[in-house]
């Protein structure tokens, strides 16, 4: 986890989000198919995936951020690189009929889901959570204080 939170400070909330994300896809659609295993494993897949990008797009951007302008053809290599990874593993999932297509697209797709839920989360989830440590821990703001 903290080396999630080393790498960016939000990727830990993101990574756990497309986790249950990911529980919730399979348990609701585990119910709808008639081929549960291929479900379950496209749906494995498709998180693995989406964890995946989550942490190459966080590496990229903080590659982006520490070094110079000169290395721009190397952030694109690596951007390029996370696209054919993701449809060369989609690719043999499909030879070798390790999974159903739909529900590893879904399992992908939960990483634009859960990244545009990170404001909702962060203000009326996570902030809930932070109060509480705060508490324990005795901490208090600076307008508490006052």
């Amino acid at each position: 986890m903290n080396a999630l939170r080393r790498l960016n400070e939000g990727l830990p909330a993101l990574v756990g989000s497309i986790l249950i994300y990911g529980l919730l896809l399979i348990c609701i659609g585990v119910w709808l198919v008639d081929d549960r295993l291929h479900y379950v494993s496209g749906s494995v897949i498709g998180i693995a995936l989406a964890v995946y990008m989550a942490i190459s797009i966080a590496s990229v951007i903080r590659d982006a951020v520490d070094t110079e302008a000169a290395s721009l053809t190397r952030l694109k290599i690596k951007s390029l690189l996370r696209y054919i990874v993701v449809a060369i593993i989609l690719f043999l999932m499909m030879y070798f009929r390790l999974g159903s297509l739909i529900p590893a697209f879904l399992g992908i797709l939960g990483l634009k889901i859960c990244a545009y839920a990170q404001p909702f989360i962060h203000r009326h989830v996570l902030h809930d959570w932070e109060e509480e440590d705060s508490d324990e821990l005795g901490l208090t703001t600076k307008e508490e204080d006052q």
